[in-house]
């Protein structure tokens, strides 16, 4: 099988979503969201996003690269491939990885990180391409259908159960509680967000973002906590991210806004629920199993130094 890699067309985005819910089922991969991310990536990001495709014109794989312009650490890059299980072991994957390297080598990337299934194939693969395995994180899944949901409580007194469309005037305030709570997450790269319009564009209105299902807290008027859901009108539903802010921990306010979002999303009609967390994030972890969330699929985050 002949295979090249080029960027993206116009037209690909249905086959570079096919490909991506092909080799992670786990996650939420719709056309209209690939095309939306491609046309609003950050110009300091140099994301570039390429195809493998076949001599008949088929995708059968795919690469999501950037340079992490909003990391205080110069030099930092990433670069994901995911091919079509039906199609690897022919090099596609190979030439992706060498294509992205490449770019990122010349927009400054020294240190390239790179999310690999934890399968012995898969790790096997990265080891003979130079990289190193670091952290792990999780896929979890959640039969939301059939799920037995635990009760909605009433809120503590002075807090309020809102939703992001409560937000929909000055979404501000969600700006601000989503990059206090993402200045800690646990991760290998350090991130400081700090430009609202970009996040307004790229967050407040992606295609999967779904406002009535993200649920804030809200405490003595203060927004302290939120569960932001994505859904693709498909019947999944994910969870972006779950934080709650420094000041307002230990609280169970996490949750208390997880609860409602999830409930929310089983009356609209979602029937799996979908999450991410990383291998060290023991409290959210357990918060998910108290759910009855189950681990679906593990990656292992890997990291090269070039040159």
């Amino acid at each position: 099988m002949t295979v090249i890699v080029r960027d993206v067309r116009d037209g690909d985005a249905e086959g570079y979503a096919r490909v991506r819910r092909a080799a992670l089922p786990f996650m939420l991969a719709t056309a209209g969201q690939f095309a939306f991310d491609w046309a609003h990536a950050h110009p300091a990001s140099r994301a570039r996003p390429l195809v493998a495709v076949t001599g008949d014109g088929r995708i059968v794989g795919t690469a999501q690269l950037r340079i992490a312009h909003d990391s205080p650490e110069p030099g930092i890059g990433s670069v994901n491939v995911y091919v079509d299980p039906a199609h690897q072991g022919r090099g596609a994957g190979s030439l992706l990885l060498r294509t992205a390297e490449e770019h990122l080598a010349e927009h400054g990337a020294r240190t390239l990180y790179s999310w690999v299934l934890d399968a012995p194939e898969h790790r096997a693969w990265a080891g003979r391409r130079g990289y190193s395995p670091s952290r792990s994180a999780h896929f979890l899944r959640l039969n939301l259908a059939g799920a037995v949901l635990p009760p909605l409580r009433t809120p503590p007194s002075g807090v309020e159960l809102l939703t992001a469309e409560d937000f929909a005037a000055d979404p501000r305030p969600l700006f601000e509680l989503d990059a206090v709570t993402t200045a800690d997450e646990p991760g290998d790269v350090s991130v400081a967000m700090d430009d609202y319009a970009h996040w307004r564009k790229t967050t407040w209105e992606h295609p999967l973002f779904d406002r009535s299902l993200t649920t804030v807290a809200v405490v003595d008027g203060t927004p302290a906590a939120f569960s932001a859901a994505q859904t693709d009108g498909l019947g999944r539903y994910g969870t972006g991210m779950t934080g709650t802010a420094p000041a307002f921990r230990g609280r169970g306010l996490a949750k208390l806004v997880k609860n409602a979002s999830l409930h929310r999303a089983r009356a609209a009609g979602c029937t799996e629920a979908f999450t991410g967390n990383d291998a060290g994030n023991g409290p959210m972890l357990a918060i998910n199993a108290w759910f009855g969330y189950e681990v679906a699929a593990t990656e292992v985050r890997h990291v090269r130094t070039l040159g």
